[in-house]
């Protein structure tokens, strides 16, 4: 009896992250091909979505890797799989620190606009965009999450 050789989802990221720099290709570019959005493409390759064999396949095909990395993209996902510590990357950290310092705030102003409940990470879109500015460039990032109250019982 054969088996192919399986590949763990790290595995499949690290060779897919490889493969797109060799190749010079954006998430952008990458996301046209797949045929879905390039926020939702980069979180299929780091791990945290799930692609179709369609979607995995052309993946594969663009990259030139092996086809068992399309295997490992259509597997679930462990989601917010990140390292229970403080994130220690300055770009993660500051995300983590946005949460400390304004989560409260998020939380309230959310909540007095739609009362008690979630902002959804299911039913969700990002889009995260680069902003001119002769100060120095910003970063505009929209999340966009249907919202989701807690029920009564």
């Amino acid at each position: 009896m054969s088996f192919s050789q399986k590949i763990t989802r790290e595995q499949a990221t690290e060779i897919i992250l490889l493969a797109k720099k060799e190749k010079g290709l954006t998430f952008d570019e990458i996301a046209e091909v797949v045929g879905r959005h390039p926020v939702w493409v980069a979180s299929a390759i780091m791990g945290q979505a799930t692609m179709n064999a369609e979607e995995a396949d052309k993946l594969v095909e663009l990259l030139g890797v092996e086809s068992s990395v399309s295997a490992a993209l259509q597997e679930f996902p462990l989601k917010g799989s990140l390292d229970e510590r403080v994130p220690v990357d300055p770009l993660i950290y500051r995300f983590h620190e946005l949460t400390q310092v304004y989560g409260t705030t998020i939380k309230a102003i959310i909540n007095e606009k739609f009362g008690d409940g979630i902002m959804s990470a299911i039913d969700f879109k990002m889009d995260i965009d680069k902003e001119e500015d002769p100060a120095g460039d910003r970063v505009v990032i929209t999340l966009n999450g249907k919202f989701l109250p807690y029920k009564k019982w």
